[in-house]
């Protein structure tokens, strides 16, 4: 506790400081820009939702990649594991396809929690969800889905480059309706996971010493993936596919905080948000607004063979 205090308190102001200074920071410098009428609104309509909405985004990915691997008693874990994302993702392609673009979040959301449903309705079909069949059941799913949205580009014509922009996540047309949504989504969901903080502990000792410990695993594995595939669910139809934020941040959060879940889930709201918000800020800075997908992946994926290498290092 002595330590958690101060590194939470560095981190709120951090959090804070980040989407100030990101918020103020454009192509063109620092500050607001000076030329063209209503420049002003450029901050403050443009760049102020699309921070704000990667924060929340960010949070979001973070605290059910936390979820997951604590439940699953499985590092690599993270929150698009049992076939959110290919499932937003296809969602969202039928909508270019056939839609001409018109609806995509709702497809996105839509086919995000229609995943989920297929895999817990395959993997629970006998009333009892092993982490195993889980695992398995959404693999082969986010494979089948992944099939379809690859026949789908196939046959996208003109709109390929949509489908595939969309793939790699970004905010490139971030409003204030979804920072305003996201964030609705973070705090009943994340209050959530973080109330269950005591539960996924007792979890990931064993289900016996849950059971002895007087916690219900079927209750609060029904709890924790509801609440992540809404935070997940949310995340996908707001900015697509963005890997890695999820898979990385709980695992920086543990290494400064320690393994607890009620104080990992809390910190990854921070974390998550303000490492989202740098890689966009990046992506739309220096790199004439790259999807912010693939600024997330040049920063996770060293990081996470560096966090594989250590873990060898240490057995």
């Amino acid at each position: 506790m002595t330590r958690t205090l101060p590194l939470t308190i560095v981190m709120i102001a951090a959090a804070v400081l980040t989407i100030v200074l990101c918020t103020f920071t454009g192509p063109a410098g620092f500050g607001i820009p000076s030329a063209g009428q209503g420049a002003a609104d450029i901050v403050g309509g443009i760049r102020l939702p699309r921070v704000l909405a990667a924060f929340f985004v960010g949070a979001s990915l973070a605290v059910a990649g936390a979820a997951m691997q604590a439940l699953f008693k499985n590092p690599m874990a993270d929150p698009y594991i049992l076939g959110t994302s290919s499932g937003g993702a296809l969602g969202a392609s039928l909508a270019i396809v056939f839609l001409g673009g018109f609806f995509v979040p709702i497809f996105a959301w839509i086919g995000a929690v229609v995943a989920i449903l297929i895999v817990w309705s395959i993997a629970g079909r006998r009333g009892v969800i092993s982490v195993e069949t889980l695992l398995l059941t959404g693999i082969a799913v986010s494979f089948f889905f992944s099939a379809i949205v690859s026949f789908l580009i196939a046959i996208a014509g003109q709109n390929v480059h949509q489908i595939i922009f969309w793939l790699m996540g970004g905010f490139w047309n971030a409003s204030p309706s979804d920072a305003i949504l996201s964030a609705c989504i973070l705090v009943p969901a994340g209050a959530l996971l973080f109330f269950m903080g005591r539960d996924l502990n007792a979890l990931s000792l064993g289900e016996e010493t849950a059971a002895h410990l007087g916690i219900d695993a079927t209750r609060a594995r029904w709890a924790v993936l509801g609440g992540s595939t809404l935070l997940v669910a949310g995340a996908v139809s707001i900015a697509g596919c963005i890997g890695f934020i999820g898979l990385v941040t709980p695992h920086i959060v543990r290494m400064l905080m320690g393994p607890d879940n009620r104080v990992v889930i809390p910190a990854c709201i921070l974390a998550g948000g303000m490492l989202l918000v740098i890689s966009d800020t990046l992506a739309r800075t220096f790199f004439s607004d790259l999807p912010v997908g693939i600024i997330t992946a040049f920063i996770g994926a060293p990081f996470f063979i560096w966090l594989i290498h250590q873990r060898g290092m240490a057995t």
